[in-house]
């Protein structure tokens, strides 16, 4: 999905949008590298230019504050907060609020209508 969230990004950047990545490697040891590794990896591979955070735990004992925050604003599947899965995707409005999550299965090009709303309301 890196491809199409870079597409996104650069589609929409200049509009006020952006897409921050926190790798993790909760999910299948997907991302077992560095920080600089994964980085690295991103833009070889697919021209990530997006900011990359720290590798960060979205579940359990040593969850993110940010993702402890995020999950609190919007449950996922039935009610669930636990993340499922890499590439689960939350689209905040500009004052920091919460517009939707995505689940890992929903492609970030089909969020553009969502975040084309977003930026209209601004």
């Amino acid at each position: 999905q890196y491809a199409e969230l870079e597409s996104l990004y650069k589609q929409y950047k200049d509009k006020g949008f952006t897409v921050i990545g926190f790798p993790c490697n909760q999910f299948g040891g997907q991302e077992p590298g560095t920080e600089q590794e994964i980085e690295s990896f991103c833009q070889v591979n697919f021209g990530v230019t997006f900011p990359l955070m720290a590798k960060i735990d979205v579940n359990g004992k040593n969850e993110d504050p940010v993702y402890a925050f995020l999950k609190s604003q919007k449950s996922g599947l039935m009610g669930l907060t636990r993340i499922k899965w890499n590439f689960e995707k939350f689209l905040i409005r500009k004052d920091g609020s919460v517009y939707e999550r995505y689940s890992s299965a929903t492609s970030p090009s089909s969020i553009a209508k969502d975040i084309e709303k977003l930026l209209a309301e601004q």
